[in-house]
């Protein structure tokens, strides 16, 4: 029997980002606020999950954008910025993307459900490493539980339920025998970023995994995730509080095996939401959501409803790996 537990992110939740940027300008509007769409709230990478990551997913953290200006690490355009020479590409709403740098995972599509997935780590896209530090099985819990992992000021808590396909509970993850993985993630605390803006972070992932046996035709996924990032800092328009928040919830997702060939999600529905609110000291705060409801229906292409604030468009997207394309 093999204690390993990959770090599969499916993980369902109502997630929501919030930013208000408040300024003293007029042009200080939930429409400057897009970019904190493209990127992922500071350390929620840790946290299972079907967001890709996106472009400012990194250690620099997102800003508000002055009025007039872009948001995020080096002014990085958002999802739903053209910018020059990047014309409506039906990508989404404005032109832009799907939040985060897309679906991540199996959610998109893409190798790795063949025969090895389910032995070991999984295998293949549910996979990230085994749960790091020292695992414990608690039988009053009847989880196995990881010792707390330091990162960069962050404490990031990780444990795992395995069950046979008659559901009794197992203390470790067999690759021969465990049908199902549930695995919980939390992650917090306060970082000092590059900008010298301060991100207070509150993040967490429930997502269970089924069908991980040997000759299982399907893996099930239903999960869901949350994010919260309380950013200050200051720009060129003054002091000022961001509040982002991010989630998914996943629903029935069903990932068919293919043998060796790539293979992509038949069933379910994953739901994201993220909202961003800004406020200056100054000001009055600004806020900006957005909401995609991503629907399998069997075919290989997958009904995408993205939402901006009030506005609603229809997509599409081609699995696995496909572009976004919108009415």
């Amino acid at each position: 029997m093999q204690r390993l537990v990959p770090m599969f992110i499916l993980a369902t939740l109502v997630a929501i980002v919030a930013c208000s940027t408040t300024g003293t300008s007029p042009t200080s509007t939930s429409s400057s606020l897009s970019s904190a769409f493209a990127s992922l709230p500071i350390g929620f990478e840790f946290v299972p999950s079907t967001f890709t990551g996106g472009s400012a997913a990194d250690s620099d953290g997102w800003a508000p954008p002055p009025p007039g200006g872009r948001g995020g690490p080096g002014g990085g355009l958002g999802p739903d910025d053209d910018g020059p020479g990047n014309p409506d590409r039906g990508f989404g709403l404005d032109g832009g993307g799907m939040m985060c740098g897309g679906l991540g995972g199996a959610f998109g599509g893409g190798d790795g459900l063949g025969p090895g997935f389910g032995r070991g780590l999984f295998g293949g896209i549910f996979a990230g490493s085994a749960l790091p530090g020292s695992c414990t099985f608690n039988s009053g819990l009847g989880r196995v539980v990881c010792d707390t992992v330091q990162h960069d000021g962050l404490s990031i808590v990780r444990s795992a339920q395995y069950k046979n396909a008659g559901g009794t509970v197992q203390s470790a993850f067999d690759s021969l025998t465990t049908n199902s993985i549930n695995l919980q993630v939390t992650v917090g605390g306060t970082q000092v970023r590059h900008d010298n803006d301060t991100s207070v972070v509150q993040h967490a992932s429930d997502r269970t995994v089924t069908g991980l046996a040997p000759g299982s035709a399907a893996r099930t996924v239903n999960g869901t995730s949350r994010g919260l990032e309380t950013i200050k800092g200051t720009n060129s328009t003054g002091a000022f509080t961001a509040v982002r928040t991010i989630g998914d919830t996943i629903t029935g997702v069903i990932v068919p095996v293919h043998g060796d060939s790539i293979s992509f999600p038949t069933a379910g529905s994953v739901v994201r939401s993220a909202q961003v609110t800004v406020t200056y000291t100054t000001g009055t705060p600004v806020t900006s959501t957005r909401r995609e409801v991503v629907t399998y229906n069997g075919t290989s292409t997958a009904i995408v409803v993205i939402t901006k604030n009030d506005s609603t468009r229809n997509c599409t997207i081609t699995l696995p790996h496909g572009q976004l394309v919108c009415s």
